[in-house]
């Protein structure tokens, strides 16, 4: 692949095989980590826009158009969002690189195309955030709600054959997805993504936090999107799907729901810490 030169194995402690990232030219991984400044940029708007809306003061429960939208309705909104779109391509990019080459180098097949697949669908999600970014800065795409799209998404596929079965099988996805993220700030895995013997003490207690909590609180957001799906397969009304923005929503409805979203929010704001904090440290190899 362009950007990637030959790979020469070499093995570590334990006898695997690895690869130097010194095997990826540096401009990519430059790349990649505003990509990842990007999301977090994202998240953090997200986050800000759903604890004003909880508290009465601004704001909404909006998914990223609405956020984008948000933006590009401020002095020099639009240049934002442009550099934000491109900035996006960069996990885009990476999220190709990894579904070339294994991150991992996992022996089991099984676990290498499931974290394939993975890069693969994250890539794809980020094209399409990417796509909404510039086509809302160049007045191409409104500010309509991210379920709308959920919901038009849910119709295509229920007009399929077997398309309540297929909704099903997209709303257990997602909720595995969901407990795979809560099972990460758990055990707190996704602290081996940073590099730390580069971070300082306070770096490192930052991102390890802003990490645990952000995970928490997309885990539960997207329990809350796949059980949407699911009731959009049992019942076959495309309206029942809803998006990010119908999940804060949900949140909001509950007993204490200012409290809950006000929570929530603070999550995926520290979410989009903790990318930016990936952003910065993470690494770029190809191990």
């Amino acid at each position: 692949m362009a950007g990637i030169s030959s790979i020469t194995p070499s093995s570590d402690s334990t006898g695997h095989s690895t690869v130097s990232s010194n095997d990826i030219k540096p401009w990519i991984k430059g790349f990649a980590r505003i990509g990842y400044i990007s999301r977090g940029i994202v998240y953090m708007l997200i986050g800000a826009l759903a604890f004003m809306a909880a508290f009465g003061i601004g704001g909404s429960m909006s998914d990223s158009s609405g956020a984008f939208a948000a933006v590009a309705s401020k002095p020099f909104g639009e240049v934002l969002l442009w550099l934000l779109g491109i900035g996006l391509t960069g996990i885009v990019l990476w999220c190709l690189i990894l579904v070339i080459n294994d991150p991992e180098h996992v022996k089991n097949g099984g676990k290498s195309m499931f974290r394939r697949l993975a890069n693969l669908i994250t890539g794809l999600a980020y094209g399409s955030l990417t796509y909404n970014a510039i086509a809302i800065a160049m007045h191409a795409k409104g500010s309509g709600s991210g379920s709308g799209s959920k919901q038009t998404l849910s119709a295509k596929l229920l007009a399929q054959p077997f398309g309540q079965w297929i909704v099903g099988i997209v709303g257990i996805a997602i909720i595995g997805f969901a407990l795979y993220e809560i099972h990460q700030a758990y055990s707190e895995k996704y602290t081996n993504q940073f590099k730390r013997h580069e971070m300082t003490n306070k770096e490192w207690e930052l991102g390890r936090k802003t990490g645990k909590l952000g995970l928490y609180s997309r885990g539960i957001v997207f329990l809350l999107i796949g059980y949407f799906f699911i009731q959009t397969a049992i019942t076959a009304d495309p309206d029942k799907t809803k998006g990010l923005d119908g999940a804060l929503s949900k949140i909001a409805q509950q007993p204490f729901g200012q409290w809950l979203l006000g929570i929530v929010a603070v999550g995926l704001f520290l979410y989009g810490v903790f990318q930016i904090l990936q952003g910065k440290n993470r690494h770029m190899s190809i191990y």
